[in-house]
């Protein structure tokens, strides 16, 4: 993996900006209510902060803990989306995530959609790394290169979730398609609910070379911090909410949301073969019986 990684990232920066252009879809009305609002803190309060008007958090990790926060409400197929500015610098062992989950920890029959940042030592690039989990099974990671800094500004990271595809977002560029067979199985995650949380904790056991590269405590606190959390999505509600028939009333239930668009296919065919250094449907070793989810095309 680490060889792919120095594949041409000057090449894929100057074609940022193409990739951009091609993507026009509708973006979800931007969430105005404070952190309160929307989210409760995991644990580690004293390792959160936010700005005076409450629109900017920050969570910091040292070497005593980091820190987290879950959405109140869980939802259940929708738009997701997050501004977020990564941690500067040399990174190397640390880990933001972001991403939505049946329960409130890693119980062993939850559903989940993964956003994970890895951290590098400095001037070598981020990893983003995707995983799918159902009931409590996952081992479906993709790791991209980006065609920025995500330690400069923010940029937005986002899920669309239906029970025809899961597509992973990031400047709305799609980066990862994972497609539904439209029968039951045992990968595709669309029957319970999903709080979204974010978190960033210490993993150099494993997260920068495998973990070679330990975490340099001299240079914490480190800090990630987030902005214009958005949801276009059907809040649950028990035993069970209307919204989530597959009637079509909601634009995510409906058949444009089901398939790439033209120019997404665009996007992401860029992504693909500039961007992607590891598929665990390529890796034959691992899997010498090809999951039956990679059999799907992204393109249908």
């Amino acid at each position: 993996m680490d060889s792919r990684t120095c594949s041409s990232v000057s090449i894929i920066i100057l074609l940022a900006a193409i990739v951009v252009a091609h993507f026009h879809s509708s973006e979800a009305a931007v969430s105005k209510g404070s952190f309160e609002d929307n989210f409760s803190i995991m644990w580690s309060e004293d390792h959160f902060t936010t700005s005076k008007d409450g629109q900017i958090w920050y969570l910091s990790l040292d070497k005593d803990t980091g820190c987290g926060f879950q959405t109140k409400q869980r939802y259940r197929f929708g738009w997701f989306s997050m501004k977020l500015k990564l941690v500067a610098g040399d990174s190397a062992g640390v880990v933001t995530a972001y991403y939505m989950c049946s329960e409130n920890g890693a119980g062993p029959e939850r559903d989940e959609l993964d956003f994970e940042f890895l951290g590098n030592r400095t001037g070598e690039p981020y990893l983003i790394q995707t995983n799918v989990y159902k009931n409590g099974t996952g081992g479906r990671e993709m790791r991209h290169m980006l065609w920025f800094d995500p330690t400069e500004d923010y940029h937005t990271y986002s899920i669309l979730w239906n029970n025809h595809q899961i597509v992973f977002f990031v400047d709305r560029v799609p980066v990862r398609v994972f497609k539904n067979n439209g029968e039951a199985n045992n990968f595709f995650p669309n029957e319970k609910p999903m709080y979204l949380f974010s978190s960033i904790w210490n993993a150099d056991e494993w997260a920068t070379r495998g973990g070679l590269e330990k975490t340099n405590w001299k240079l914490a606190p480190f800090v990630s911090s987030y902005k214009d959390f958005s949801v276009d999505g059907c809040q649950w509600e028990d035993p069970y909410p209307a919204c989530v028939s597959t009637t079509t009333k909601n634009w995510w239930d409906q058949y444009d949301a089901w398939h790439l668009s033209g120019d997404q296919k665009m996007d992401y065919a860029w992504v693909q073969r500039n961007l992607v250094i590891y598929d665990y449907c390529n890796d034959a070793q691992r899997y010498p019986t090809t999951p039956e989810e990679c059999s799907l095309s992204p393109w249908d």
